[in-house]
C-alpha cells in the first residue's frame, strides 16, 4: 500500500469519529486539512476510502483495508514515544450508545474499571434509547433494549432487566395504595413519552393499563425516577434504579414485572481493536455482576407504608 503515513492516520482518526471536524479537533488540525488529506490519500490508493452514511462518513472496503494500516502505524509509533515500555494496545477513543439507565449503572462503573488499568483508553458514551441502526459509521458499540434485526452487524444478549411500578411513600399516604390494577387507573403515569417511543418493548405499562393516564412523560428514565419520587404520579421503573431509593414503594410486583433483554451490536470490524474488544468484555462482566439488582433482587423489597 502505497500511502503517507500521516494520511492514514487522519483516516484513522475519522474513521473513530465518522466526522472530518471531531477528527480536525483530535489531530489539533482543520477541517480543511483533514479534506485534503482524505483526498490526498484516495489519490495514492486509487479510490475512495470514505462514503457518505448516515451521520457521517463510513469506511468503503479500501477504507477499512486502510486503517488496519493506520493501526500498525499508530501502534509503531507508540512503541517509538515510549522506548524500553511495551505499548498499551488497550487505547484510543471508543464511542458506544446505550440506555440512560444502562449508560449510568452499568456502563459508567466498568469504563472506571477498565480506564484504571489503561489510563490511555477514553470512552464517549451517548445516551439514547431507540431501535439499533441500520447504519452505524463512527460507533463502536450500541447497547439496545430488546432483540435487535441489523444487517452487517453482530449482536449478542448481554443480560436482562426488569421493571415495575413504582410510587413514593408520601404519595401513597396522600392518595392511597392501590391494591389492583383496576385501581392504578385512578392514578397518573410517569413514563416515556408515547408519541416518541422508538422501542416497541417499552410499551407495558400502555399494554397492561390502558385506561391509566399520562401524568408525566419524559425521554429520559432518570427523570421517570426524580418525578416519581416527588409524587408526578405513579412510575413504570427499572428496578435497578428505584430499588435505589427507600422512599420508593414498588406496586402490584405480581402484576408489573416486565423483563426485557439488553442486546449488543457491533460492527463486524470492531472487536479487531483491542479497545473494543476490552470494554465489551467489560459491559459483559459488569452486566453479569450486577445481574441481581437488574433483575430486581439487589436489595430489601420495599413494602407499602
Amino acid at each position: 500500500m502505497n500511502a503517507n503515513p500521516d494520511d492514514l492516520l487522519v483516516l484513522l482518526a475519522v474513521s473513530r469519529s465518522a466526522k472530518f471536524t471531531t477528527a480536525a479537533q483530535t489531530l489539533g488540525l482543520n477541517h480543511t486539512t483533514v479534506s485534503r488529506r482524505i483526498a490526498a490519500l484516495e489519490k495514492s490508493l486509487g479510490g475512495r476510502v470514505l462514503s457518505r452514511a448516515s451521520g457521517g462518513w463510513e469506511l468503503t472496503e479500501l477504507g477499512a483495508e486502510a486503517v488496519r494500516v493506520a493501526e500498525q502505524v499508530e501502534s509503531a509509533v507508540r512503541t517509538l514515544e515510549q522506548p524500553g515500555h511495551t505499548p498499551d494496545p488497550i487505547t484510543g477513543v471508543v464511542r458506544m450508545t446505550a440506555t440512560d439507565g444502562f449508560s449510568a449503572y452499568i456502563a459508567a462503573p466498568a469504563v472506571a474499571r477498565l480506564r484504571r488499568h489503561h489510563p490511555g483508553l477514553s470512552v464517549e458514551i451517548i445516551t439514547v434509547t431507540r431501535r439499533a441502526l441500520q447504519q452505524r459509521s463512527g460507533l463502536d458499540i450500541e447497547v439496545v433494549v430488546g432483540e435487535p434485526q441489523v444487517h452487517r452487524a453482530e449482536a449478542a444478549q448481554l443480560g436482562e432487566y426488569m421493571l415495575g411500578m413504582y410510587a413514593s411513600r408520601d404519595y401513597l399516604a396522600e392518595y392511597g395504595t392501590p391494591a389492583t390494577v383496576e385501581e392504578l387507573t385512578a392514578h397518573s403515569l410517569v413514563y416515556f413519552v408515547d408519541s416518541m417511543l422508538q422501542v416497541d418493548d417499552l410499551d407495558a405499562p400502555r399494554r397492561l393499563v390502558p385506561a391509566m393516564r399520562d401524568g408525566l412523560s419524559s425521554t429520559n428514565v432518570f427523570v421517570h425516577v426524580e418525578a416519581t419520587r416527588a409524587g408526578a404520579g405513579i412510575g413504570f421503573l427499572p428496578c435497578f434504579a428505584a430499588d435505589l431509593h427507600p422512599d420508593l414503594v414498588r406496586l402490584l410486583p405480581e402484576e408489573f414485572a416486565e423483563m426485557l433483554p439488553y442486546w449488543m451490536v457491533l460492527r463486524p470490524d470492531s472487536m479487531r481493536r483491542p479497545a473494543v474488544a476490552a470494554l465489551v468484555q467489560a459491559l459483559r462482566e459488569q452486566t453479569a455482576a450486577h445481574r441481581d439488582a437488574l433483575l430486581g433482587r439487589g436489595g430489601t423489597p420495599s413494602t407499602a407504608p
